[in-house]
């Protein structure tokens, strides 16, 4: 009887041997030795596929944002308002994917660098809000602004950080002497306080977009 054949190595299962890896134990994790020795083959066999680390590390991140859908930016025109709803729908979505995958988010908090889906990203908003009636230079601070605000809210737990332990602040931080209870409660506080600052800023926006489109003229209201 022959011996069972092993998957044959591809880039794409180097790269989701990694993701793998970096959702379990972080992007220090990765390395070609143990790449290698997960999927089974011999380390120099990987460099047919992925040059560099870094390159894996770029190849892994822009996978995941490969999930991000930017499909509502496709559907706005010239004075369309449907770029309010546009934005919170991007941002659920981006949110969603980065949750899924925390430990990939202060390489994506770089900067898009050179990956495809990531400038796929960055295209499709800045073009939405564009057409939408936003003028360039504004759609750019938007777009950073939108960025600044879900990569951080992914970067980790606000409730999640607090120590469950009641002694640690009696006696000296009497205005957290509910704070022990913030980690048992941490997914519906920090989904909470994500929607509360998304329609925040969404808000902002808005006023931002009148004032700018003329609208918020009489009132005084005006643009930097």
């Amino acid at each position: 009887m022959g011996r069972p054949r092993r998957p044959l190595l591809s880039r794409d299962r180097i790269v989701a041997a990694a993701l793998d890896l970096v959702d379990a134990e972080g992007l220090e994790a990765v390395s070609t030795r143990r790449l290698a020795a997960e999927l089974g083959v011999s380390g120099p066999s990987l460099y047919n596929h992925v040059a560099t680390k870094e390159e894996l590390i770029d190849s892994v991140v822009d996978a995941v944002l490969g999930e991000v859908d930017t499909s509502m930016f496709t559907r706005l025109g010239a004075d369309d308002q449907d770029w309010r709803a546009a934005l919170a729908a991007w941002a659920e979505s981006y949110r969603a994917t980065l949750a899924a995958h925390p430990n990939i988010v202060p390489v994506v908090a770089q900067g898009p660098g050179r990956r495809a889906n990531a400038l796929r990203i960055a295209d499709a908003v800045f073009g939405g809000l564009v057409a939408a009636g936003w003028p360039r230079r504004e759609a750019t601070r938007v777009g950073a602004l939108m960025r600044y605000f879900i990569t951080g809210s992914a970067l980790g737990s606000f409730a999640g950080g607090f120590p469950d332990d009641a002694t640690v602040y009696e006696g000296n931080y009497s205005h957290l002497d509910q704070a022990h209870l913030l980690a048992d409660r941490q997914q519906e506080i920090n989904e909470s306080a994500f929607a509360a600052g998304l329609q925040a800023l969404l808000d902002g926006l808005e006023l931002r977009y009148r004032a700018m489109s003329g609208s918020g003229r009489d009132a005084g209201t005006r643009v930097p």
